[in-house]
């Protein structure tokens, strides 16, 4: 039994981990205005409506599809992976990776990683807000 108990613990631990984000050389995501999230083809939940959502909230103009590029030109374009796992009964986010791009040149600009947590379930919509604020930079 305390084998076990040592075990899950490490297993939760290891759930957990630290937002990261590397930004390239030169990149400049502060005169972006438009952007296209690109939604992942087995994504059933409406994650990139809630990139979309946020994005919109703060001032840009969000739009989401699925094709790899977007029908009118974007300032950028975000593509995601989100991540999910079962622990304690349910289904939550446990990891969520954004990509964007430059929308004229296809250069990345910017990836950011938000890890979720066992310890505590973090909706979506909170996942999606902190990474966004990694990638754009954002404070508030």
């Amino acid at each position: 039994m305390r084998l076990w108990l040592i075990a899950a613990t490490i297993w939760m631990l290891a759930g957990c981990g630290t937002p990261s984000v590397t930004h390239s050389p030169g990149a400049d995501l502060s005169q972006a205005r438009t952007f296209y999230v690109q939604k992942l083809p087995a994504d059933q939940r409406g994650i990139e409506k809630q990139f979309a959502r946020q994005l919109n909230e703060w001032g840009y103009q969000a739009t989401t599809g699925t094709e790899a590029k977007p029908a009118t030109p974007v300032d950028a374009v975000l593509k995601y992976e989100d991540r999910w796992r079962w622990f304690g009964g349910r289904l939550f986010m446990w990891r969520l990776n954004v990509q964007i791009f430059d929308g004229h040149t296809t250069a990345l600009l910017t990836s950011a990683e938000q890890p979720g947590s066992t310890a505590e379930s973090v909706p979506p919509e909170e996942m999606v807000k902190a990474v966004l604020q990694l990638a754009l930079k954002r404070t508030d």
